[in-house]
């Protein structure tokens, strides 16, 4: 039985990927600054939290892994725990306890996700797209029939991030309906809606949507 096909990631889709990603960069940069001191007064006044500043943790991206970037919001103490058993970090930033007080607010405003735009630089990942998930839970959601993770351009944001909290929604069918988008639509339409959802997540930045403790 042939293996499905990858899906599709023009040309025009990668360009804007890389020149958005730059301009993100220049424009944000001033709150990824903010996230590293920020990180930095919280490791001066806790010694015994100290470690990096960034968290890489494995995904997948059309079939590849790659080391996700992201500020750390994780005690160091339970970073070396997730690292120890093989798990998914965004399970222990859930609980309020598990991060230091700067990846709180890093968290609420999804500052601890802007390194990502390196990623995208780099190739690793799209600005839009079905978010990157580790290996294991790729191979949990394929054997439950679900493989487009390894074959679709893993994303930034997508429609599942701005449509979080709305009910009734399963965000596996957003993404399989984005997937559909690639496949299916001319490159000029899947940018337009890719700007759209950009926008959308810029305007979620600035609410400061994310975990609340």
């Amino acid at each position: 039985m042939d293996s499905p096909a990858l899906v599709p990631y023009p040309t025009l889709k990668r360009v804007l990927d890389r020149a958005l990603a730059a301009l993100l960069l220049v424009l944000l940069g001033p709150l990824i600054a903010l996230g590293v001191v920020a990180l930095s007064l919280n490791m001066l006044l806790v010694p015994w939290d100290r470690g990096g500043w960034l968290y890489r943790e494995r995904r997948v991206s059309r079939g590849r892994e790659f080391d996700l970037l992201k500020l750390r919001t994780l005690r160091a103490d339970v970073v070396e725990r997730v690292r120890d058993r093989g798990d998914y970090a965004q399970l222990h930033e859930l609980d309020a306890g598990n991060l230091t007080r700067a990846g709180r607010l890093l968290k609420r405003f999804y500052l601890d996700e802007l390194p990502q735009l390196w990623n995208v630089l780099r190739g690793d990942m799209s600005l839009v797209g079905p978010r990157p998930w580790p290996p294991t839970m790729v191979r949990e959601q394929e054997a439950e029939g679900l493989a487009y993770r390894k074959l679709v351009t893993a994303g930034w944001t997508g429609p599942a991030q701005v449509r979080k909290g709305v009910p009734g929604i399963r965000y596996a069918d957003l993404d399989l309906a984005y997937v559909e988008a690639c496949r299916t639509w001319s490159p000029w339409r899947l940018a337009r809606f890719d700007v759209s959802i950009l926008w959308q997540t810029l305007r979620v930045l600035l609410r400061g949507e994310g975990l609340r403790f």
